[in-house]
């Protein structure tokens, strides 16, 4: 089979299209024939050398992917060859086949195309996860979300409304912002000229439950942002990796902060995560509530394309690469 191979580290020019062994599932694992996958963030920094793939897991990018069971291995029970499925992957999503352990598949939701359903298991996944099993998101509170435009962020601004946040985003533009006001979004913050902590304690007086991708850069205003009780879970680093943290603040707030990383956890709690997902998320996907939200697809064998576009930050929603 062909796969996207990284040479070394560095640029999108390291990406190889290339020819790889046939992947052969072992107990409790499926092969699946990859109709898309997504270009995560994950994905550019394991490109840069900044983020390995954990101990065990295929060198070969992608942390998600969608397409058809092709051979299922021993002990796997509830799927057979010929069913339609994406799945949260530790990598390998970047090829044309991919063995993936069974609790982490889900079936493709009804009303969704197999293509586009690529676009779900990473960005359900995280934000079930975050929003609602860690941080307890319940309706009639206030959610931000940061990064609000990209694959995460599209998705967590479907699920607060679906769960009956009121739901505040930052975006870097107009034209960003107004994609986010069409999936739902309440309050629109543009980060380069406005100050997310004033606009929100204007607009509301604070945030229950932050959704971080900026990480060190964010840290104290994110606190500042939250009201008492409120809780923060930063999913990203995109603005560093160490930052000061007022403790006074944080204690007086009664606030919590949390993190997440799905991709070196191990397969029995990413199956319980997909469990949550499959169980409490997919229906309001198969009633149209939430949706996947693509802003470019483009052929596999490009995946150095897609990255250049990742980082540009040009696409609104999920990247997809067909196989």
């Amino acid at each position: 089979m062909h796969a996207i191979t990284i040479r070394a580290s560095g640029g999108p020019e390291v990406l190889d299209w290339t020819e790889v062994p046939d992947p052969r599932p072992g107990p409790g694992e499926v092969l699946v024939r990859v109709a898309a996958t997504a270009v995560n963030r994950a994905d550019v920094l394991q490109r840069q050398g900044r983020y390995p793939p954990p101990p065990g897991a295929s060198e070969i990018p992608g942390l998600e992917c969608s397409g058809t069971i092709i051979e299922v291995g021993e002990d796997v029970d509830g799927w057979q060859v010929g069913d339609q499925v994406c799945a949260l992957l530790a990598g390998g999503g970047y090829a044309e086949q991919v063995v993936v352990p069974a609790p982490q598949l889900l079936p493709v939701p009804d009303g969704v195309g197999i293509v586009a359903a690529a676009a779900l298991p990473e960005a359900a996944c995280t934000v079930w996860a975050t929003a609602v099993m860690s941080a307890g998101l319940r309706s009639g509170e206030v959610l931000l979300v940061h990064g609000a435009a990209g694959g995460i962020g599209t998705h967590a601004v479907q699920v607060g409304k679906a769960l009956g946040a009121t739901v505040a985003v930052t975006a870097g533009s107009a034209e960003r912002l107004e994609q986010c006001r069409r999936l739902g979004a309440d309050i629109l913050v543009n980060y380069r000229d406005q100050d997310f902590v004033a606009e929100l304690q204007r607009e509301t007086g604070g945030a229950h439950v932050i959704l971080d991708n900026m990480g060190a850069s964010y840290l104290d205003r994110n606190l500042d942002a939250l009201v008492t009780g409120g809780r923060l879970v930063i999913i990203g680093f995109q603005g560093g990796l160490t930052g000061e943290l007022n403790i006074g603040t944080l204690m007086r707030k009664r606030a919590g902060i949390a993190s997440l990383a799905l991709r070196p956890q191990p397969v029995a709690e990413k199956g319980r995560i997909v469990a949550q997902v499959r169980k409490n998320l997919w229906p309001l996907v198969e009633r149209g509530c939430v949706r996947p939200v693509v802003g470019r697809t483009i052929p596999l064998r490009q995946a150095a394309d897609a990255h250049r576009g990742v980082e540009e930050g040009s696409a609104v929603g999920k990247v997809l690469l067909t196989a």
